[in-house]
């Protein structure tokens, strides 16, 4: 099984970039539909990356994975007409209505199961892969062992995060536009680019990412993900769908790291992934991974019984 690489992209120059690095696929979005993307993009820039990645021979993935309240719903239509027409290969979709609308109108856009920290069963998978869905997106917090015992039993393809950020909290309130009108804070600090983290009480050092826009506020996990090492593993169980987040690691560092989990494939693909190698290339993804911000394997090391 050949194994594929799909990307997040900031810009249409990095998507550019992206493509020549050696990706399958583009998972791009907008601002009312799409749940945490690098850069919300216009209607005119996610046709022109949907133009340049079918002229390269890739794919391009649309997020409409938004929890889609009465106002979204009323409008989806327009916007599902629009990826149809501009011949988008797929979208993800977490939201029952969404699929409901699909279905019920016969638009030809396949989609992948999306429900971000709810898809953490094989059953469930398959059961969306019965109502059509041609992929699932895995959560994040699921340990190897569970991966190794729903590899068994997937009916579908999945999509594994093998880098990126994992959000833990999504609300809609705007959260820290409100802590900012109460303090009266002002100026840069209000850019939702700015570095903003909350801490557990009981744990200093903890350092919990948190940004928003007009889906609310969205809190990420301590440490980003980071599989390189354990590339090896995933491939065994037949987890051939790796995703690269790039909405914490900038411009031309993302770049390079998408080309360095490249070159693990074609180890893979090749017969000649070592240890050894494995911990080559990950001390390279580490020193060009933002130097604020840590690295590991999530959830992926721990007893599933101690997950709460």
């Amino acid at each position: 099984m050949k194994i594929k690489l799909t990307a997040t992209a900031e810009s249409v120059e990095q998507a550019k970039q992206i493509l020549a690095a050696g990706v399958d696929s583009l998972n791009i979005g907008d601002e009312t539909f799409s749940l945490r993307v690098p850069t919300a993009f216009s209607k005119s820039d996610i046709c022109e990356i949907t133009e340049m990645a079918h002229a390269a021979g890739k794919k391009v993935t649309v997020s409409v994975n938004a929890l889609m309240h009465a106002e979204k719903m009323a409008i989806i239509k327009h916007y599902l007409d629009f990826l149809q027409k501009i011949r988008v290969d797929q979208i993800t979709v977490g939201d029952a209505g969404v699929i409901y609308v699909l279905q019920r109108d016969g638009y030809k856009l396949p989609y992948i199961y999306d429900a971000s920290t709810l898809v953490t069963s094989g059953r469930q998978v398959n059961f969306w892969g019965n109502q059509g869905a041609v992929e699932a997106v895995l959560a994040r917090e699921l340990p190897k062992t569970e991966l190794e015992s729903m590899s068994k039993i997937l009916e579908i393809p999945v999509e594994i995060l093998v880098y990126g950020a994992t959000v833990i909290h999504h609300s809609k309130r705007p959260l820290l536009q409100n802590y900012f009108n109460f303090s009266e804070v002002e100026g840069e600090e209000k850019n939702r680019a700015a570095n903003h983290f909350v801490s557990e009480p009981h744990e200093p050092s903890s350092h919990y990412s948190i940004f928003e826009d007009s889906h609310g506020t969205h809190i990420f996990a301590n440490d980003d993900i980071d599989m390189m090492t354990e590339l090896g593993d995933l491939t065994k169980m037949g987890y051939y769908h790796w995703k690269l987040d790039g909405i914490f690691t900038r411009g031309e560092a993302f770049v390079q790291i998408l080309k360095i989990f490249d070159q693990a494939r074609q180890l893979i693909e090749n017969d000649e992934f070592t240890k050894e190698k494995a911990f080559m290339l990950d001390e390279k993804v580490r020193q060009l991974h933002p130097f604020d911000r840590t690295v590991s394997h999530g959830f992926y090391d721990l007893d599933p019984q101690k997950i709460k």
